[in-house]
């Protein structure tokens, strides 16, 4: 499950995060740099430079990875700065998604399609731990790294199939958000079960 490779992956990234202390980088700037580099992917897929926007996308995944490994290396973690990284994270996805839409390269109705569906997913974590103050509710087949790979690859194979694999990856990438919205869904309702309700 997401919340078994999430732990294995946090774990992985945290001598990463120990050099970045060491350089200086703050979670909060690491996170506004992969912001940057979001829009500048999502503009390369605009323009029809899919490698471009391909490596972008890919050191903006990095950039992600060590703002979350920065802070837990130097205990540098706030809760603004959970807040910031999330919700920057979701205007990233806009801005590389809205690219893709506006390349001519798939349906612009897919790349809706995949953005609503990772927003939901995302929202339903959000309002789990909120509303329902669950410690975490990071449970599912997918979490957003595994559906940026998914994006990372689409995006790899466009060229030798043109007008297939993006609009492929984009469809998957759109259940399995969809999966994983569902699937903390039940884990929600599991795990809040016979507590009070809460009004709207």
């Amino acid at each position: 499950m997401h919340h078994e490779r999430r732990s294995t992956y946090e774990s992985f990234s945290i001598p990463f995060g120990r050099v970045c202390v060491r350089m200086g980088l703050t979670p909060n700037v690491l996170t506004l740099v992969g912001l940057l580099l979001a829009a500048g992917a999502g503009a390369a897929f605009w323009q029809g430079r899919f490698f471009l926007g391909l490596v972008l996308m890919v050191v903006a995944s990095i950039a992600d990875m060590l703002d979350g490994a920065t802070a837990r290396a130097g205990g540098l973690g706030t809760v603004f700065g959970g807040v910031l990284d999330h919700t920057v994270d979701r205007i990233g996805e806009f801005f590389i998604l809205l690219g893709i839409a506006l390349s001519g390269r798939a349906n612009p109705g897919w790349a809706m399609f995949a953005l609503f569906g990772m927003w939901t997913a995302s929202y339903t974590r959000a309002v789990a731990e909120s509303i329902g103050g669950l410690k975490s509710c990071a449970v599912g087949f997918a979490g957003r790294l595994e559906k940026f790979v998914l994006i990372i690859a689409g995006a790899m194979l466009e060229e030798f199939f043109p007008n297939i694999a993006m609009k492929s990856a984009l469809i998957v990438v759109g259940i399995v958000s969809f999966v994983t919205a569902s699937q903390r869904l039940i884990y929600a309702r599991r795990e809040l079960s016979g507590k009070g309700a809460v009004g709207s």
